[in-house]
């Protein structure tokens, strides 16, 4: 039997992004028990769009970078299940995706190829007996033993065990043949208040220094650089929907996806311990302030 979602697709029908965004949520409608959410009527039918929302999974379906559905689902406190966005579905198939508001054949088709994919994906696998020693043996602390560096009224942490930096800001905390990883605290701090977070496509691979998401505040979008290469195995869906977690500790509940290993001798060349980037921090906090 196919999944069914409740389904909040992109309103921005100005665009040939979110024209087939709506197309996507046309064929899981058509196709299975899905339920579609109107974005232009969810504020004068709040109570029935927010009970299907949490009656089924959400599924929330953006046509670009603009993130309107995202937005929404974010202001209106819902719990997101799934996440995609036309224009990035379409670049890893390789669509062009033209200027024309009226879809042609090469739309249809990229349409119901994500729809067909998402309804027939598999629920992830309860753990058993046969899971293997690495899968059981990943396991991250839920708390770290920091340095600070204070410059102002500012407090910056930098987590002192465990962890691998690159110059970008970001890190890996390593567990086996995977990773967690995310920003540091000299990131959030620059950014100030995190509003919107654009996780990583689960299941695509990543190259060390490669695009690991994207998060945005008020002031600028930070393109998070992954530190390590690797299978992205999973993303912290709870960012989703309370980015500002980040804000809070960005190395515990603020963690950004976990990352299954495949050259961690080669990228560990290019990285640095707690010493080596707590100077560079001390240093960027210095010349530049925040």
């Amino acid at each position: 039997m196919s999944k069914s979602f409740a389904v909040l697709p992109c309103n921005g029908l100005d665009k040939g992004a979110g024209c087939i965004s709506r197309e996507i949520a046309l064929n899981l409608v058509e196709k299975s028990d899905s339920e579609m959410i109107c974005p232009v009527l969810y504020r004068v039918a709040e109570a029935r769009y927010t009970k299907i929302a949490q009656e089924k999974p959400l599924l929330v379906i953006d046509g670009c970078q603009t993130r309107c559905a995202s937005k929404l689902a974010s202001e209106k406190g819902l719990k997101v299940t799934a996440k995609i966005t036309v224009a990035e579905e379409a670049k890893n198939r390789g669509f062009d995706l033209g200027e024309s508001l009226r879809l042609g054949e090469n739309e249809v088709k990229l349409a119901e190829m994500v729809a067909d994919e998402l309804l027939l994906e598999k629920e992830p696998e309860k753990a058993s007996g046969s899971e293997t020693a690495s899968d059981s043996e990943t396991v991250y602390p839920e708390t770290y033993d920091y340095e600070v560096y204070r410059k102002d009224k500012f407090i910056f942490r930098v987590p002192k065990e465990g962890f691998l930096f690159n110059e970008n800001d970001s890190w890996a905390y390593i567990s086996g043949n995977r990773a967690r990883v995310g920003v540091t605290d000299y990131v959030q701090q620059s950014l100030s208040d995190i509003m919107f977070f654009t996780p990583p496509v689960v299941g695509s691979e990543v190259e060390q220094f490669g695009e690991l998401g994207a998060i945005e505040s008020g002031k600028a979008v930070f393109e998070v650089v992954s530190p390590v290469t690797g299978r992205i195995t999973a993303v912290n869906e709870e960012l989703a929907v309370a980015p500002e977690l980040i804000n809070q500790n960005p190395y515990e509940k603020g963690w950004i996806a976990e990352v299954e290993l495949t050259d961690l001798e080669s990228d560990k060349e290019l990285l640095l311990e707690f010493e080596g980037y707590f100077k560079i921090l001390k240093r960027k906090v210095d010349e530049f302030h925040v």
